[in-house]
């Protein structure tokens, strides 16, 4: 067909201009696989860009953010005029006046490179296509790419392509904007903004002169230019980009000397180079979205999504500074309660031998170094007894140490941690989530992944089935020895669980009393007379979910069990039988701050309003009743206005869980402390119960945050029933105090009463008769 062409140039022009639109055609639509993937017009348009997503709390105080590439984009208008100019000056200065391509700087390029003096000729349109369209990677070149010379030549051509595609669909300060918004910076800093705040911890828009010519001049080559690790080459590029705007007229020669003249003042910001950063509440948002993201076809790490959580900022504040205070004292108390001695016990008090050497056969890594020694049982001792440098946790601060690995080990065994939440049980809305002593060193969460042994803490379940069969707080049972015969299985079984003191007071106690006291043997003969089916089962009503073991000692504790479920269960009690399932997230926006999604609360009535305010005053006995174990409380700052707080201790068998669950009119507070090793604990009562452990930390909290009115949260009084109370419930208990002469620690000495129904609230702790927690047997 060409041959009708009789000029012989415009013949060979026709020709080189049909290959050239074949050889478009075939690049475009990646023929035979050869070219690889090119981007198309709906890429152009949309194009895909990873932006990190934000989490914030419930009052917009920024948590963390997840991303693959950390990117805040930002608009045109926020970009000081400095930084475009010295972007253009540096690296196209022919920008506004060529198409995507300018073929005068290739040109020139080539003359300048056959001369010596090497240089790009790249356009900032097609470094965008480069770094937005990712042209260059495997994936995108085809077969070619096993050709060397041609992979080359054939990724420039479609970067040319991709180049004139985005200058005819995009203005030219949009370009800028998106180049700036998909450049690297170095340090997992994507986009000049991320970069501005990295670097100097400022926005964009806040940066000088010289700063925003030292971040273009990083991109020639931002490990070489790194301001943080070479400062001088840093300094030494920002002012050939300095240079480089004076020269093209965008600054004065006043200007540049005064600029060249500024020393680096670096001012590295707070945001973390690890996605979710040390953060508990990080990690669980994430787990919290991972389904709701599969489902909605979102994703957390390039999406750009706003997360706003229900955490209130000012409480997780001072939820954090109680567990930093309570567990830095526990601590201490820990490591002088065993001196010199291991902490490893079997339930005899026995010292578990090789429980180092058994806890490094259970490290992930351990096959791999038993291969690379060939089994030689030496030579992977002598490895793993070689100490090195390394940092580790501690309440002061991280330490830095000398530590084999068997050390480390041995250090973190004996490391207490805790797990702590704060519910509002009339939004659901979770205020406080602290997963444990530090997220860098510890990942597991004590919150929600973690389950423990409840002990006295479950009791309330057992108390509740009884009210729900038709008892009263005022029903009285008898202290004293209990023997309960049951079949486990095929195999009968015999139960006779024992009180702290391991001795019994033989009085008669009303329930209220018995479990403000955390009285076992009450608990049991409770248990015995509904059926620990009933128990199980309230449970599971409230919000229990893990699988609890149908048995006596169910009403104790003996099943394990999260503080996340606790939290829940209880604030059925207080939100009048309505059993509220947490969220931890309330409101989802995308990259252009529409509301994709607005979470509200599951809630169904779990008790009748009766029996739930009935269990709210048998949790209030705690305080109320005489020597009730939560009057430890006492040594806090929570009492004015007449203020009522509710609650329940647990410790489990040889105090290896220390529990605290607190409710007030506004809050239910759940604590759990303990050993990650359910081996090692405390020695005594003294040292290791749940009110010495778990019930300071709800002590200090409260008392901060009543004290920040700003809060919002006062004290005050339970609400009154909504309904008619049928049961009998004001029953008043005797005033007890303690016989010296006696092992008993239920001994009575005096009947003084409150008058009937009112609260007692006694002006000082007694002292001769401390709260002593059970723990479940």
């Amino acid at each position: 067909m060409f041959k009708e062409i009789t000029n012989q140039y415009l013949r060979y022009l026709a020709i080189i201009l049909f290959f050239i639109i074949v050889l478009i055609c075939a690049v475009e639509i990646n023929f035979l696989g050869l070219f690889g993937y090119s981007p198309t017009k709906k890429d152009i348009k949309f194009p895909s860009l990873s932006v990190a997503s934000e989490v914030y709390t419930a009052d917009s105080i920024l948590i963390g953010r997840y991303y693959n590439e950390n990117r805040t984009p930002v608009q045109f208008k926020d970009i000081p005029a400095n930084v475009i100019n010295a972007l253009v000056a540096t690296e196209d200065v022919r920008f506004y006046k060529h198409s995507g391509v300018d073929f005068y700087s290739i040109l020139s390029g080539i003359v300048s490179t056959a001369k010596g003096d090497k240089r790009g000729a790249s356009t900032i349109t097609q470094q965008l296509a480069k770094n937005l369209y990712r042209t260059r990677y495997n994936k995108s070149q085809g077969y070619i790419k096993h050709i060397p010379v041609v992979r080359t030549l054939f990724s420039k051509f479609k970067e040319w392509l991709t180049a004139y595609k985005i200058e005819s669909n995009y203005a030219k300060n949009d370009i800028l904007t998106m180049y700036l918004n998909t450049v690297p910076f170095g340090n997992n800093s994507f986009g000049i903004n991320t970069a501005a705040k990295h670097y100097f911890n400022k926005n964009l828009k806040n940066i000088n002169l010289q700063e925003g010519a030292l971040l273009i001049g990083m991109l020639k080559a931002t490990s070489t230019y790194n301001p943080i690790k070479y400062p001088d080459k840093a300094i030494e590029r920002r002012n050939v980009v300095l240079t480089q705007m004076a020269k093209y007229d965008f600054l004065k020669s006043i200007e540049l000397q005064s600029a060249i003249s500024q020393p680096l003042l670096l001012n590295i910001g707070n945001d973390s180079n690890e996605s979710d950063g040390d953060s508990y509440l990080r990690a669980a948002v994430s787990k919290w979205l991972n389904k709701w993201c599969e489902e909605n076809n979102y994703n957390l790490y390039e999406d750009g999504l706003k997360i706003y959580t229900t955490i209130d900022s000012k409480l997780q504040k001072y939820a954090e500074e109680a567990v930093q205070e309570q567990m830095k004292t526990l601590q201490r108390r820990f490591n002088n309660s065993w001196g010199n001695e291991e902490p490893w016990r079997d339930s005899e008090g026995n010292l578990i031998e090789n429980f180092i050497g058994k806890a490094v056969e259970k490290l992930a890594w351990y096959p791999a170094l038993v291969k690379k020694f060939n089994g030689n049982n030496d030579s992977i001792q002598a490895f793993l007894s070689t100490p090195k440098k390394m940092k580790v946790f501690s309440w002061d601060g991280d330490k830095e140490v000398e530590y084999s690995t068997l050390d480390s080990l041995a250090y973190y065994a004996k490391t207490l941690n805790t797990g702590m939440m704060t519910l509002d049980p009339f939004t659901g809305h979770i205020k406080v989530w602290v997963g444990g002593d530090k997220h860098k060193y510890f990942q597991y969460d004590h919150v929600n992944q973690a389950k423990r042994q409840a002990g006295s803490t479950f009791k309330p379940f057992a108390y509740l089935a009884a009210l729900e069969n038709g008892m009263s707080p005022c029903d009285k049972f008898t202290d004293k020895p209990v023997t309960i015969k049951y079949k486990l299985g095929d195999k009968e079984e015999v139960w006779e669980p024992k009180n702290a003191s391991y001795s019994f007071s033989y009085r008669e106690m009303s329930l209220r009393l018995a479990m403000a006291r955390s009285v076992n043997s009450i608990t049991a003969q409770v248990t015995d007379s509904i059926g620990w089916d009933k128990v199980v089962e309230a449970a599971h009503r409230c919000g229990i979910e893990s699988p609890l073991q149908s048995v006596p000692s169910v009403s104790l504790g003996s099943n394990d069990v999260s503080v996340f479920e606790m939290v829940k269960a209880y604030s059925t009690f207080l939100n009048k039988g309505v059993k509220t399932e947490p969220i931890l997230v309330e409101k989802i926006y995308d990259i252009e701050h529409n509301l994709i999604a607005d979470f509200k609360p599951v809630q169904a009535q779990a008790l009748t309003e009766e029996i739930a305010w009935l269990m709210l005053y048998m949790l209030r006995g705690g305080m109320e009743e005489p020597s009730g174990t939560s009057q430890a409380l006492w040594e806090w700052d929570l009492w004015k206005n007449n203020n009522q707080i509710g609650g329940k201790t647990g410790t489990s068998s040889d105090y290896v869980d220390g529990w605290y669950i607190g409710l007030t009119k506004d809050l239910v507070t759940g604590i759990w402390v303990g050993a990650d090793d359910r081996s090692i604990h405390f020695k005594t009562s003294e040292t290791g119960e749940g009110s010495k452990t778990a019930l300071p930390i709800f002590g200090k909290f409260m008392e901060k945050v009543y004290k920040d009115k700003s809060t919002g949260y006062s004290e005050g009084r339970f609400p009154k029933a909504g309904v008619e109370i049928t049961r009998v419930y004001n029953c008043p208990s005797p005033q007890i105090f303690k016989d010296t002469l006696a092992v008993d620690s239920l001994a009575t000495d005096s009947l003084a009463q409150p008058l009937p129904g009112e609260d007692v609230f006694p002006e000082t702790k007694d002292e001769n008769n401390p709260a002593v927690d059970v723990p479940a047997n």
